[in-house]
């Protein structure tokens, strides 16, 4: 079964392309939902209005399509600011 650690590793290869640093790195991935084949993530944007919501959506749901036993991929982008990643802290 496919695991959060599965995830979170697939999303570290999505580089956002105006920062030049993964999903993981920025702090964009809010949650995800791991059910049998199916996963689902939330993820909040650099920018309100960012050009390149698109291109990190469809990024973030291919390189989560690309774990072995994974069918259903939905990405949803919640409406709420994005917060840098406290690096203080590890995350």
């Amino acid at each position: 079964m496919t695991t959060e650690k599965d995830v979170r590793a697939a999303l570290a290869s999505v580089i956002d392309p105006e920062i030049g640093a993964n999903l993981i790195e920025l702090n964009m991935v809010k949650q995800i939902t791991i059910s049998e084949d199916e996963v689902d993530i939330d993820l909040v944007l650099t920018a309100p209005g960012c050009p390149l919501a698109n291109y990190i959506v469809e990024a973030a749901r291919q390189s989560i399509a690309a774990i072995p036993g994974v069918k259903n991929v939905a990405v949803r982008v919640l409406d709420q600011p994005w917060e840098p990643a406290d690096e203080s802290n590890g995350s």
